[in-house]
């Protein structure tokens, strides 16, 4: 444990020996601090609680970006990988498959925010769509997806009618197609021998003169090429992550607007069209006309979707946290006893901070066990977390409170390790029991005798459970698509069911 003054690195939250000096990928990134710790690193809060006096402080750190990272020092991680980067190296590769994983888990938190326009159904329209997430044959939703259906008829509009221009320049042009020369093309045309123009212009019988020409290089023609040629990378990397969905519709939708994009890209370049800059002023014509203004605006979307990756690869493991929440709301909920009595209003954020896209109060949400005649509260993030469970660094619990009967509320601590690597499972419920079975022995009054692991499945869903003395630990791995979901969802349930319906 962390004293006022010192920080204590944790690569576990159940961790029970000193801390590590430097992170790597096979590590949580977490710190304990106390009090009176005044380092500058970048950190969210998970929970601050109170034991015997000490305030004690659990951050969660971000992943670095790119390999490396300093304040903490982290070392080893993979480097997430741009938009239209081909991978050619295992690491590469490696990380286009976090990253794959990582949009999983954003889409699954995402539907949510629909499921939220229906107030009293929530938690039934979200397993609902969680449901159709366990098909890889429904590929998830996607800004690019939305793109595909809605720009296609203003590209086909543009295509009809680019904007051009008519640009003087000075060319050697047929003495008898002369239209107009300004004041240096006469200054020229003075200074050739001879005595009248035809001897002037020499043998060929050519002048320099304005010359006006059609020009497609214009600001709005180069936002549109850099448009669709960003969309056509963003196209490509959604069909590389959905490879298995081939045959829906979503798959057609968007192969089929890739290509135009990549087509519509070559014929522009041709044309003499350069690229715009991030960042550009628009023109008038952007501003004003209308598919010219769509196609800026879905440009746009699409740069900062880039700028938004970067914030959610490095707090992924906050949106993993939420995630997870989300799952043991949704098995509590799918139990046949289970009666939702209360549910925190949810603020659904327009953009991601720190990897997080809604806020809540606490409790999240309430349930009601008629079989147990005991009340079930989901709490994340608490802001007075009782002892046991800042002993135990579990910033997500259950509280199960019986409604008759002086038996005391009891409380499962529930630990959501994320980490680049797939965890041992079965060393992780061995390390955590072990570090319950110490919390319960220095806070038997909070009865925090159960806890549950919820971690990453890499492709490989697992549920593993180990005991200890009076305490228990289940750990699943899970992943947010695809078997792995079901699978994960499932193990889930029965670790609701088991120690739900059970005793202390």
């Amino acid at each position: 444990m962390a004293g006022r003054n010192e920080v204590n690195r944790l690569s576990r939250p159940w961790q029970l020996t000193s801390g590590t000096e430097v992170f790597g990928p096979t590590d949580c990134l977490l710190s304990e601090i106390g009090a009176d710790w005044r380092g500058r690193e970048a950190s969210s809060a998970l929970m601050t609680g109170v034991v015997r006096g000490e305030t004690r402080t659990l951050l969660l750190h971000p992943y670095p970006v790119r390999a490396d990272g300093s304040a903490p020092p982290r070392q080893g991680f993979p480097a997430r990988q741009r938009t239209g980067h081909e991978p050619t190296s295992d690491a590469e590769k490696s990380a286009l498959e976090q990253q794959r994983r990582m949009n999983e888990v954003l889409a699954r938190v995402q539907e949510l925010e629909e499921a939220l326009d229906d107030p009293i159904n929530v938690w039934a329209r979200l397993r609902a769509a969680w449901r159709r997430a366990e098909q890889e044959e429904d590929p998830r939703m996607a800004e690019i997806v939305r793109q595909a259906s809605e720009m296609g008829t203003i590209l086909a509009d543009l295509e009809k009618r680019l904007r051009r221009v008519l640009r003087r320049t000075r060319e050697r042009v047929p003495l008898d197609r002369v239209q107009e020369m300004d004041r240096a093309s006469m200054l020229w045309l003075s200074r050739q021998p001879g005595r009248n123009n035809r001897e002037r212009a020499g043998p060929e019988q050519r002048v320099q003169a304005i010359v006006r020409r059609e020009n497609f290089d214009t600001l709005e023609n180069r936002v549109l090429r850099s448009y669709v040629q960003l969309a056509s990378e963003v196209a490509r990397e959604w069909m590389r992550e959905h490879r298995q969905a081939g045959d829906s519709k979503r798959y057609a939708l968007v192969l089929a607007f890739s290509k135009r994009c990549r087509v519509l890209a070559r014929e522009l370049k041709d044309l003499g069209i350069g690229r715009a800059s991030a960042g550009v002023s628009p023109n008038y014509v952007l501003m004003q006309d209308r598919s010219y203004r769509e196609v800026r605006l879905a440009w746009e979307r699409l740069l900062k979707r880039e700028r938004i990756l970067d914030d959610l690869w490095a707090w992924q493991a906050e949106t993993w946290s939420d995630f997870a929440t989300l799952a043991l709301v949704l098995a509590i909920e799918g139990m046949e006893d289970a009666e939702l009595i209360a549910q925190s209003p949810i603020a659904w954020r327009t953009e991601a901070v720190t990897g997080r896209l809604f806020e809540q109060d606490r409790p999240l949400a309430v349930f009601w066990l008629k079989s147990m005649d005991s009340v079930v509260e989901v709490l994340a993030r608490p802001e007075r977390p009782a002892v046991a469970l800042t002993l135990a660094r579990a910033h997500i619990s259950l509280k199960v409170s019986p409604i008759t009967g002086c038996d005391l509320p009891r409380r499962i601590a529930v630990w959501v390790p994320h980490t680049m690597e797939r965890l041992n499972l079965d060393q992780a419920a061995q390390e955590a029991v072990k570090s319950l079975a110490q919390v319960d022995r220095a806070a038997s009054s909070d009865l925090l005798r159960q806890g549950v692991v919820i971690t990453p499945a890499h492709e490989r869903p697992q549920a593993y459970r180990a005991e200890l003395e009076r305490t228990s630990v289940t750990a699943v791995a899970l992943d947010a698509s695809g078997p792995a979901l079901a699978r994960g969802v499932e193990a889930l349930a029965d670790f609701v069911r088991g120690s739900l319906g059970g005793g202390h």
